[in-house]
């Protein structure tokens, strides 16, 4: 009875060593399989994080994991350091990786959302140099007179080809996307505000809502010719489609 009784304590002493071995070989064989990626540490959301979320309130709701390096967005982002002041611009969900511009200004989500589409219309999306969208002093919310540029043809006998007309008028501006502006290292001793003097960088993503037909110029424009913005207001005057030639600009 008592050999029976040691051989049944045996077998299950030798049975939990034997799970236990599998267990570590199943980890070594993780990490194995794991360091064979070549792994990278990002962060993760671990709790849902709502739009809106200040970059400081969201930090508990983060992890840092190592990802295989071909499953890495390539806008993943390893630390929050250069994103201080931030939201988040949409719903995070656990589990996806935190991505460079899924964190925005509080303003621009808020230019974002405060800006209601008119019905019937279509939103449209181009990219200016600062000079051509008043300096980069438009907001959403804006009304703007867009202008179309056209080079006259490869013989420059005839410059009379070249055309410009201000063609859609009072357009809805409904997002503005801007590279972020370097800070100012000391207020000025006057006391001015330096953004009154200090020039934009680099471009603006401008999207507008307009029909399917000026949608459709404004593409064309885009690829063979020129845009220009002007910050009309709903008051500005319109005194008709002028076309600006060089045998019309100087009547």
């Amino acid at each position: 009875m008592k050999s029976r009784l040691l051989a049944g304590t045996a077998a299950v002493a030798l049975a939990l060593v034997g799970a236990l071995l599998i267990i570590v070989y199943a980890n070594g064989a993780d990490a194995r399989a794991m360091a064979s990626t070549n792994p990278k540490k990002v962060l993760v959301v671990e709790k849902p994080i709502p739009a809106g979320t200040p970059i400081n309130d969201m930090t508990a709701s983060l992890v840092i994991e190592d990802v295989p390096a071909t499953a890495i967005a390539p806008t993943a982002l390893t630390s929050l350091d250069s994103k201080a002041g931030t939201v988040a611009a949409v719903d995070l969900v656990p589990g996806e990786q935190l991505l460079a511009e899924r964190l925005v200004a509080p303003e621009a989500l808020k230019a974002e959302g405060g800006v209601q589409i008119p019905p019937g219309l279509q939103e449209v999306t181009f990219e200016l140099e600062p000079k051509r969208v008043v300096g980069g002093r438009i907001q959403a919310g804006d009304h703007v007179g867009i202008g179309f540029s056209f080079a006259g043809g490869a013989d420059k006998a005839k410059p009379a080809d070249a055309s410009t007309q201000l063609t859609l008028r009072k357009v809805t501006v409904t997002a503005i996307q801007r590279a972020p502006q370097a800070a100012s290292a000391e207020a000025p001793a006057d006391g001015s505000n330096p953004q009154d003097t200090t020039l934009p960088q680099g471009s603006l993503m401008v999207t507008v809502a307009v029909n399917d037909i000026d949608a459709t110029k404004i593409i064309y424009a885009s690829n063979n010719g020129d845009l220009w913005l002007t910050k009309e207001p709903l008051d500005a005057q319109d005194n008709g489609g002028f076309i600006a030639r060089k045998d019309t600009v100087y009547k």
